[in-house]
């Protein structure tokens, strides 16, 4: 998608469709035939509500988009209000828009992030999945570009904003597309491959260790999960130099399928498990925008990429691996196999003496019980590291809520036979999970969030379409770009 700014009075603007986000209680003059909608009572500029109007001036249609009340208009807001303009411009079948946000729509928001957020939320919304289906004879135009009208003072501030929004837009969609791939096509080595292109077209350096080279680096518990499949797990690590001093060290759970094992899940709705790789496919897509950024900051990408399948190779439960750390662990339940992959990743972090590490990963079914597909479950072994992500998630409309890690819950992974066991059973699901991570974090602040809850949506929003989110690219690019001092 291309996105460019202009500063032009909104009359002058000529496209098919000029979308205005406006605050509730403020309608701007602009058309005829918009005031008198306006005037008729039918349209006040609540959250999410819409007013399409075909006008008479330069612009062949309005479209009015509510964002709120003044108080409650926040970049969450804006983006997701942008989204819906973006959303219902595909639908119009039209290829290009126009974009303007009133100035009691911006909430207080500066030039830049103004434009960043905008650049966002058009890319949420304009997003469908169509690689695999066959083309229609007549197939509907896809919006390919968007202006952004902005007053003349805020241009230059604006054209900074939207270049980030771009980089992010980028990755963003990178990562809803490679979570959508089926098992069939994203497996490890296809995670491996496109790690090695992402380093070529950006200058990253990629190491993608193979199955031999995984067991002589002794990451037993990813070898366990693996060896019931017939596809080779990878060990992908992607490292980007661009300022000094420890790097961030980001870990993605990169599960390209995952049937549960031997402890095999339901049937009913097994097919969504291709989205157990997006922890993986938001380390990706960030390394996208980082590519596209270069922040100054050093960042290192680790992703386990593995099946997890029953058959007669498959680990069993009471089985007992040695990991990566040292420390041995039974198998309880072979679907608790996320944990099992990172635990080696957490522990092969070690050797970058990291400033901080992230992991992200679907872990646990119990995080939705707890936080719905609202928040994402974040806990960890440092005060100041979650709140700084936390912050981060804030600003990138991903948020994150705390959960605790007391040392009481430890005793639910206690084993008789080896050092942990895999999982604690149903109490305390999520915790038990980050708990276990923890017994192989050494050295290094760390936040675990689990993204069970939000990497995809099983229904179609006013602002999203069904399916993935690509939860975590935002939100790591803007802990990211805090760190860098951007």
């Amino acid at each position: 998608m291309k996105s460019s700014i202009s500063a032009k009075a909104l009359n002058a603007v000529e496209t098919p469709l000029l979308a205005l986000i406006v605050a509730q209680g403020s309608m701007p003059s602009l058309d005829a035939t918009l005031e008198r909608a306006v005037a008729s009572g039918d349209y006040k500029g609540k959250k999410d509500e819409t007013l399409l109007v075909y006008g008479g001036g330069k612009a062949q249609r309005i479209l009015l988009v509510g964002v709120g009340k003044g108080a409650d208009i926040t970049r969450s807001a804006v983006r997701r209000a942008v989204a819906i303009a973006a959303k219902r411009a595909r639908g119009l079948g039209t290829k290009s828009f126009a974009l303007a946000v009133t100035p009691e729509a911006r909430g207080g928001l500066g030039a830049a992030e103004l434009a960043q957020v905008a650049i966002e939320g058009v890319a949420q919304g304009r997003w469908q999945f169509l690689e695999l289906k066959k083309q229609p004879e007549d197939p509907k135009p896809d919006l390919e570009s968007v202006e952004l009208v902005v007053e003349g003072s805020d241009k230059d501030e604006a054209e900074a904003g939207r270049r980030i929004g771009d980089a992010i837009a980028a990755g963003y969609v990178y990562t809803r597309n490679l979570q959508m791939q089926p098992g069939n096509i994203a497996t490890p080595s296809h995670l491996g491959d496109l790690a090695r292109k992402l380093g070529q077209a950006h200058g990253f350096t990629v190491t993608v260790l193979d199955k031999a080279q995984i067991k002589k680096e002794g990451m037993g518990a990813l070898l366990a999960v693996a060896q019931g499949s017939a596809e080779e797990p990878r060990f992908i690590v992607l490292e980007y130099e661009g300022g000094t001093g420890a790097p961030v060290v980001l870990i993605g759970k990169g599960v390209t399928f995952d049937s549960g094992g031997i402890s095999i899940k339901p049937a009913a709705n097994m097919e969504d498990m291709k989205f157990d790789k997006s922890g993986a496919t938001a380390v990706l897509g960030t390394f996208e925008v980082i590519g596209r950024l270069k922040p100054k900051v050093n960042v290192v990408g680790l992703i386990p990429a593995t099946e997890n399948l029953p058959s007669g190779t498959a680990v069993k439960p009471g089985d007992v691996v040695k990991s990566h750390y040292g420390k041995t662990i039974e198998i309880i339940n072979t679907d608790a196999e996320g944990r099992l992959i990172l635990c080696d990743a957490l522990s092969y972090a070690r050797r970058f003496k990291p400033a901080a590490v992230i992991d992200a990963a679907t872990l646990t079914g119990a995080v939705v019980i707890a936080l719905g597909h609202h928040a994402i479950g974040m806990l960890g072994n440092d005060e100041a590291l979650p709140a700084e992500v936390r912050d981060a998630g804030e600003r990138a409309g991903e948020r994150c809520w705390p959960l605790p890690l007391w040392d009481e819950y430890r005793d639910l992974l206690k084993s008789d036979v080896a050092d942990v066991k895999n999982s604690g059973g149903r109490a305390a699901g999520t915790i038990a999970g980050a708990w276990f991570l923890r017994e192989f974090v050494d050295g290094f602040p760390w936040v675990h969030l689990d993204i069970a809850g939000t990497a995809y949506l099983e229904s179609e929003g006013a602002s999203h379409a069904k399916g993935p989110t690509a939860i975590g690219v935002r939100m790591f690019t803007e802990f990211l770009l805090k760190r860098a001092g951007a």
